[in-house]
């Protein structure tokens, strides 16, 4: 097989914790070699791989040791054990100004970053237009950086990290302190980056930006690589791990972490059929473009529920959120629920959808999201296909009937 761009051995980074900075002094004098620190691991036996020309998608809760990982790889930080392998230069967005001094001007930081790079004067100087350009911040270029909000620190950090003309590129969940123009433009050259055949790690908790960027994700919790794979799949534990967050989910055998990928929840209100129909009320996995359809569960309550919440997303064949809606936010109770109750819950909607296989999954929890106190999350509770008839051809995903007229003027 041949390298990898990035490749981690058994990977693991012990911090020690220490109660007070006296400790830490008591600890390095004391002539017994007496310890007064608690080891914390953030980082357990961790193996990754990126291929060349592979963008990968880290993905975990908060704490879950995403950036401790990302600051291994970048040499940041030294391994308490194991190995990192990286072949290629790597330019890394690792957090909100990372390496920046803050007395220095934003043109000194860029070369200062680009020399601490390996770039000589000569190659510097001709790089740094289009970063100052990239940019984009003006007369603030020749400013301290203390001074820069945190938008411009995030653009000069990126601007330099992307026109350094890495091999790798690493980035941190940083883009998402730029405003919505700059995320844009962010995106359009990180595709560039991954046009050209390079190599990308990629840390996120927007599904939409790993589902389209990335071939394959690990999902870190608690310090460990507890999944890997298509992102679609990955995302679907994810959300398991944050509706079961104050479960001992870590803990939980190989099968019982499959059967998370699916379904999660306390059980206080299990969902135990869900359909889809056409107007007429007949089950079908089959819809044509515009028709009328209503998606279908009904859920057991075991234990008295005020006003739970019932939701439906619809996914396409790639994982991307399609449309996804729930009572709460469309303003309608469901009132007190008795233990024993059975409910049925419909939604009718028209599936202006283009042509293709989606799938569905369906949540009951409290309040506006699942993450508040999940009762049963099933994923791809359904599957079904849309196909267009010859009177309604277009392209997307979504048929937004528009309306048109030329005239001349």
């Amino acid at each position: 097989m041949a390298p990898a761009a990035i490749e981690t051995v058994n990977l693991s980074k012990i911090f020690r914790l220490y109660s007070t900075p006296m400790d830490r002094l008591k600890e390095a004098l004391n002539p017994f070699g007496r310890s007064y620190h608690q080891d914390f691991a953030a980082l357990s036996d961790v193996n990754i791989r990126v291929d060349h020309g592979q963008c990968v998608g880290i993905i975990g809760l908060n704490g879950a040791g995403k950036s401790t990982l990302l600051q291994l790889i970048a040499g940041v930080l030294t391994p308490t054990a194991g190995a990192v392998h990286v072949n290629g230069k790597i330019a890394a967005l690792l957090e909100l100004g990372a390496g920046f001094n803050p007395e220095f001007t934003g043109r000194e930081n860029i070369n200062f970053q680009c020399s601490i790079m390996g770039y000589k004067r000569h190659e510097i100087d001709e790089m740094t237009p289009a970063i100052i350009d990239y940019a984009d911040i003006g007369d603030f270029i020749d400013q301290p950086v203390k001074t820069y909000s945190s938008g411009m620190y995030v653009r000069l950090a990126f601007a330099v990290a992307i026109n350094v003309n890495p091999d790798i590129l690493i980035v941190d969940e940083a883009l998402a302190v730029g405003d919505i123009r700059f995320q844009a433009k962010c995106m359009a050259k990180i595709r560039d980056f991954r046009r050209a055949g390079k190599s990308m790690l990629f840390v996120s908790h927007d599904p939409g930006a790993v589902k389209s960027l990335c071939d394959k994700s690990y999902l870190l919790d608690r310090g460990r690589v507890v999944d890997e794979g298509d992102p679609d799949k990955v995302f679907n534990y994810y959300n398991s791990l944050v509706a079961e967050r104050d479960n001992a989910a870590a803990h939980l055998d190989a099968h019982q972490k499959v059967a998370m990928r699916q379904r999660s929840g306390n059980g206080r209100i299990r969902i135990e059929e869900v359909k889809i129909v056409d107007d007429s009320g007949v089950s079908s996995d089959t819809f044509v473009n515009g028709c009328r359809s209503r998606i279908e569960m009904q859920a057991h309550v075991h234990a008295d529920t005020d006003n739970p919440t019932f939701g439906i997303l619809i996914r396409d064949r790639l994982g991307n959120d399609v449309f996804g809606i729930n009572n709460h936010h469309m303003g309608q109770e469901t009132g007190f629920l008795k233990a024993n109750s059975r409910i049925k819950i419909k939604y009718d909607l028209p599936l202006d959808l283009g042509a293709g296989v989606y799938n569905v999954s369906v949540a009951a929890h409290a309040g506006e999201a699942h993450i508040e106190e999940n009762f049963d999350w099933i994923n791809e509770a359904l599957v079904f296909r849309v196909i267009l008839t010859p009177e309604r051809k277009f392209t997307g995903v979504a048929a937004l009937r528009p309306k048109f007229s030329c005239e001349l003027i």
